[in-house]
């Protein structure tokens, strides 16, 4: 059955099942056939308990999926191990110092048999084992897992209890909490068990047990503090007083109170002591509760180690149910992605031909990134190459183009002495007011030079940009097969640098011509030098009249004093020849932005559609066309990840089934 479309169902499901529970939980007998501990609902609880531990044991939350958990923190010598013990049913490690050095994971299973089944899991192996030898067998576990001393492990230890009469139960105990090292501790030893703390009760998904004595203050306990750092409202914490028999003084104050912001309540206890039975201390709890003139005082209902057994069932039951929906989604969520990711990485190739193939289809899948980024101008979602990239290349072009016609005019300030020097350089007899070819190309080389680095430079920039983006190109379409990365390297630079050697010598050649030839037929020079003409008159008028400043289009206000003392006809040459200039010089240097940007684009468009998958092939066949056998060894770490995508992708179809047939059973229970 498919489970797409069970998150929407659960939400509402959540909440019919917590009404069902509560229904339950107020018509339980304490009289029951079952032992104290088991609730009469156990039987709408097994299977979501067993739901949860089975996707435990899958190890799904290796897949970030982070399952509903009850976790029992506590300051050491809280009286953690005695509440433990009470609900299991079962002796554990106790001792001075750290004696839970592991996460103890305890499945707690109702078993009808009256012989207890008990087991232990860790390291990949089951370990039976029975009431009276299962304090060695947690210490052995614990010693294999964690070494021998006193360190700890994050490596969890899972304790499974089948016993007639406990609640139906998954917890997983972590180690005391401890400020000062003892002998044969690590010196950060608290702050390792911090994280290990912090790790179980951080995910929204885990319930915190915070095991509290009742002889200390509340608000001073590492666990209060650190539960409320992850746990601001308390929402998701529970609290247990231990030792109440020891100091019941304010003790009802305290719990009332409520000092510490415990959301889900409280629930006080007394500790069993020594060799007393679990029957004996649970009687003992109860009377104690009744008649003693402080203990009597605190509300029935949340006393006792049955109270207790019963609210963690509740709770737990109820955030299993809450939590499915999320679990659901995270499931389907990952199994998309990692199907998704298979399919997307190369078959196994087992011969030349699948070899080529694959090969082809790299080359091919690179073209087409190229295409888009460097021709089309479009981001390629499936690669790393950043969106600003695909607009750097017309940038670069479009800078070149502005720096090029931003050229000063006049860059000594004098307006038209470059001019007047070139006429006097070229005076020849003549007819007056005529203007000489060589001071006109004499201007034309001396403006060519000032500006003959820019076309370089723009070349040079954007062939190392378009080798950064082809390489990234190539070695993202590669990366499953890096045995020919280094070749496909080494054809992109060799033929880049091939290609921005012809741009050097295609842009001499163009500043060459531009600089010993004038010609042009675009009717827009004869415009603008006409236009340009027509302010003349007025400007030599200004000149002679000894104006300081005269305003000139396309050149702004110019000073003229220095021209005072020339002669007007000289004066009205130099003008002509700027203004011929200046309608040419609009015309060389669009030519040239033009003629470049073609030149660019041409060349890119060539890489990119032949060129560079003919350098390729010659660069990874060589002259023995060996090179595509390297493609047939597959790398370790290839295979590795193809392995562990399958094995996760199994895990999350198990998962998905299992939650799938657990939503059936809650929809049948409503």
């Amino acid at each position: 059955m498919g489970s797409s479309s069970k998150p929407l169902e659960t939400n509402s499901l959540a909440v019919e099942y917590d009404q069902s529970l509560a229904l339950v939980a107020v018509s339980n007998d304490s009289g029951s056939v079952y032992a104290p501990l088991v609730s009469s609902y156990n039987d709408r609880i097994r299977p979501l308990l067993d739901a949860v531990d089975r996707l435990r044991h899958l190890k799904i939350m290796q897949e970030g999926i982070q399952l509903p958990t009850i976790v029992v923190v506590g300051d050491q010598s809280s009286g953690k191990s005695s509440v433990l013990e009470s609900l299991a049913g079962i002796r554990l490690p106790r001792g001075d110092g750290i004696c839970t050095r592991v996460p103890l994971i305890m499945s707690l299973k109702n078993h009808t048999s009256p012989e207890p089944q008990l087991s232990l899991e860790f390291n990949g192996k089951t370990v039976e084992t029975d009431e009276e030898n299962i304090v060695n067998e947690i210490n052995y576990a614990t010693q294999e897992i964690a070494g021998q001393g006193k360190g700890i492990s994050n490596t969890p230890l899972t304790l499974v209890v089948k016993k007639k009469g406990v609640p139906d139960l998954t917890m997983i105990d972590l180690p005391g909490i401890t400020r000062v090292p003892v002998k044969g501790q690590p010196e950060d030893i608290s702050e390792q068990i911090q994280d290990i703390i912090m790790k179980y009760i951080t995910p929204d998904e885990s319930i915190i047990l915070n095991v509290l004595s009742a002889g200390v203050d509340f608000p001073t306990c590492e666990s209060i503090k650190m539960s409320q750092r992850v746990d601001k409202t308390g929402q998701r914490t529970l609290a247990v007083v231990t030792k109440s028999d020891k100091s019941p003084e304010g003790l009802l104050e305290k719990i009332t109170a409520d000092d510490v912001n415990i959301g889900l309540g409280y629930v006080c206890v007394i500790n069993r002591i020594g060799d007393e039975t679990y029957e004996e201390a649970r009687a003992k709890e109860e009377r104690l509760f009744e008649t003693n003139p402080l203990l009597s005082r605190i509300d029935k209902s949340i006393v006792g180690i049955p109270a207790l057994a019963e609210r963690l069932t509740m709770i737990q039951a109820s955030i299993i149910v809450k939590s499915l929906p999320e679990i659901v989604r995270k499931i389907n969520e990952k199994l998309s992605a990692n199907v998704e990711e298979l399919n997307k990485m190369p078959k196994h190739l087992s011969s030349i031909a699948d070899a080529m193939t694959g090969f082809m289809n790299i080359l091919d899948s690179a073209r087409d990134s190229l295409r888009k980024i460097l021709l089309q101008g479009e981001y390629d979602e499936n690669l790393d190459v950043g969106k600003h990239d695909t607009a750097k290349l017309p940038e670069m072009l479009n800078k070149f183009s502005n720096e090029l016609r931003s050229t000063k005019s006049d860059p000594n300030g004098k307006f038209l002495a470059d001019e007047m020097k070139a006429l006097d350089e070229s005076r020849s007899v003549g007819l007056p007011n005529f203007i000489p070819k060589s001071a006109f190309r004499g201007l034309l080389g001396k403006k060519m030079k000032e500006i003959s680095v820019a076309p370089f430079e723009c070349a040079e920039k954007i062939w190392s940009y378009i080798e950064t983006v082809v390489i990234s190109v190539l070695l993202q379409h590669c990366d499953y097969y890096p045995q020919i990365v280094p070749c496909a390297r080494r054809a992109a630079k060799n033929l880049i640098a091939r290609k921005k050697k012809h741009s050097v010598e295609w842009i001499s050649d163009f500043l060459e011509m531009e600089k010993h030839t004038d010609y042009t037929c675009n009717p827009e020079y004869s415009a603008t030098w006409n236009k340009l003409m027509l302010e003349q008159g007025d400007f030599v008028a200004k000149v002679r009249a000894r104006h300081s400043s005269a305003a000139v289009s396309k050149f702004g206000t110019v000073q003229i004093s220095h021209m005072w003392s020339g002669n007007s006809d000289r004066v009205q040459a130099a003008f002509d020849l700027k203004m011929k200039m200046a309608a040419y010089w609009d015309v060389v240097t669009g030519r040239m932005v033009d003629n470049l940007v073609l030149h660019l684009l041409c060349s890119i468009q060539k890489l990119v559609n032949k060129e560079m998958q003919e350098e390729i092939i010659k660069e990874v066949m060589g002259p023995q066309g060996s090179g595509l056998e390297k493609m047939l060894e597959e790398l370790p770490a290839l295979s590795k990840k193809r392995k562990k995508l399958h094995s996760s992708i199994t895990l999350l179809k198990q998962s998905n089934d299992i939650v799938a047939g657990i939503m059936d059973k809650i929809t049948g229970n409503l």
